[in-house]
């Protein structure tokens, strides 16, 4: 096996603690030869598909990536912005703002943003903080509930990486915040907001990614660390059992997922005479195609097309000051002991001199 080339090795080069924020990634253009491209990337995962791959494989290819990637295409069109992506949009400037939060607090570290699919890439990402001269990276998925799907994937690539390294740096890891105060005041802060510009509905739907139902049976926390966002929110809101409703959205194939679904959910609400509906997805940290379309598109329209009157989407937490305070505490406790200041330029100048001294190559 054959490692990586390692950048060159500077005595006077100060060693960094780095931040490294990953989320689920999106295709480069909402067009159909993009859109083939990230899904057979995303769906090749066997965290996200657990089928037997020979079955998988033909159904992947014989079917999904013949038919999917036009109908994805014309929904990512309707939510692509002048900037591209939102989800890479957002991504980025909560890695810019987490940057300056920290700076502000007296940490001078590196903190990049990458897409477990797609670009930019956990690979790149990690070359290049280790090009930046960081030997310390606490890694952060951005799903505030542990599922294999997403975060044990993430864990993943950083270990296809770390495989073709041969000078390792020092890494952690963030398997879950989905109980964090931060992030739940985060949530409840942007649901009050919401309120005091649009009025209160009859009723708010939380509705997070579903996953198989067979997940939670085979060990997977995910539904459960849900249910605790849901509830930990409702209190901070003051709210009553019969005020909110937790559902999943985003099922794939016949098979029974984590129950109850979103467009379900949101029609019969409709017909039981819920007039109106506020909808939350908080297990997102930035907008997304399944925020702002599936929710905020075809939920819209299907809570309306049942008879309800009017449905309004609570927006991600994106890069929102009380999200961005939560995260940059969040990041700290995880960074706890280790050093986060840049050393003085002359003790790196006699730190080099000193190895040059000593043989060292200049």
């Amino acid at each position: 096996m054959s490692f990586a080339p390692e950048p060159p090795h500077l005595h006077d080069r100060a060693e960094r603690t780095a931040v490294l924020l990953i989320n689920l990634g999106s295709p480069a253009a909402p067009t159909a030869a993009a859109l083939r491209r990230y899904l057979a990337e995303f769906l090749s995962d066997p965290r996200v598909v657990e089928i037997p791959r020979p079955l998988w494989w033909l159904l992947l290819h014989g079917l999904l990536l013949r038919v999917r990637p036009a109908q994805s295409a014309a929904k990512y069109a309707a939510i692509w912005t002048p900037d591209g992506s939102p989800l890479l949009t957002w991504s980025a400037r909560q890695a810019k703002r987490l940057q300056g939060n920290l700076g502000q607090r007296g940490h001078q570290l590196l903190v990049r943003h990458a897409m477990r699919y797609g670009a930019p890439s956990i690979g790149s990402a990690l070359d290049a903080l280790k090009a930046e001269g960081a030997t310390r990276i606490l890694v952060l998925p951005l799903y505030p509930q542990y599922a294999a799907a997403t975060t044990a994937s993430a864990f993943d690539a950083v270990a296809a990486w770390a495989r073709r390294i041969r000078r390792l740096p020092e890494l952690r890891f963030v398997n879950h915040y989905h109980d964090d105060p931060g992030y739940i005041d985060a949530l409840a802060d942007s649901v009050r907001e919401h309120w005091r510009r649009e009025g209160r509905a009859d009723k708010l739907v939380m509705s997070f990614h579903g996953l198989p139902a067979r997940t939670l049976a085979l060990g997977d926390p995910y539904h459960c660390e849900c249910q605790v966002t849901a509830r930990l929110l409702a209190e901070r809101l003051q709210l009553q059992a019969q005020d909110y409703i937790v559902s999943f959205q985003s099922r794939l194939g016949r098979a029974r997922w984590l129950q109850p679904y979103t467009e379900p959910t949101l029609k019969r609400l409709a017909a039981e005479g819920v007039r109106t509906v506020d909808a939350i997805c908080p297990g997102f940290a930035a907008d997304n195609l399944e925020t702002l379309e599936e929710i905020g598109i075809e939920g819209k329209a299907a809570f309306l097309g049942a008879g309800g009157k009017e449905f309004r989407l609570v927006p991600c937490l994106n890069d929102r000051d009380p999200w961005m305070r939560a995260l940059t505490e969040l990041s700290l406790q995880h960074l706890q002991g280790w050093p986060t200041q840049v050393p003085d330029p002359a003790l790196l100048d006699e730190q080099a001199r000193r190895a040059v001294a000593a043989g060292a190559p200049r």
